[in-house]
């Protein structure tokens, strides 16, 4: 995300996330897991989508309740397209949670009483109006079991066409 999109969700994680699941910053998830042994390859991609890809267009459409925690709907068919390049690429890899199209969002709780969901939901759908939500780059992680480890990043071009 955009530094400002960035540091406004990391907020609202570090005041509404269990401290410890709190694991990673705020992110949009668009794979769960990719076969270790493909991390080179990944980089690569990621390079060469990064170089020939604008920042994909995209909408925070709503807050929304995940039961026992609050996320953000995100539309973006730009980069749901994005996605569908990284999922080609690695077909035959992907697990079945991986195969389907994702709902793009941003987790701001999980895991907490539905009491307490159901008020941040309400405090922050009071406000909410849609807008837009700066994509910037691509990034990859390796999972340890409790905090993520920082794969790499790679920024979209800058421009438009």
């Amino acid at each position: 995300m955009g530094a400002a999109d960035q540091r406004y969700f990391d907020a609202l994680r570090t005041a509404h996330f269990p401290p410890e699941r709190n694991y990673l910053a705020a992110h949009i998830t668009l794979f769960h897991q990719l076969p270790p042994s493909c991390v080179d390859e990944l980089g690569r991609l990621f390079r060469r989508i990064a170089a020939d890809t604008p920042p994909p267009a995209a909408t925070l459409r709503e807050v929304y309740s995940l039961g026992q925690g609050v996320a953000f709907r995100i539309e973006s068919a730009e980069l749901l397209a994005v996605r569908a390049r990284i999922a080609d690429h690695f077909a035959g890899m992907l697990t079945a949670q991986d195969r389907g199209t994702p709902r793009l969002h941003i987790t701001v709780q999980n895991k907490v009483a539905a009491a307490e969901a159901r008020a941040l939901l309400a405090a922050l759908a009071r406000d909410f109006r849609p807008r837009p939500l700066a994509i910037t780059g691509l990034a990859a992680h390796h999972y340890r079991g409790g905090p993520w480890e920082p794969a790499f990043a790679r920024s979209f071009r800058t421009t438009r066409r």
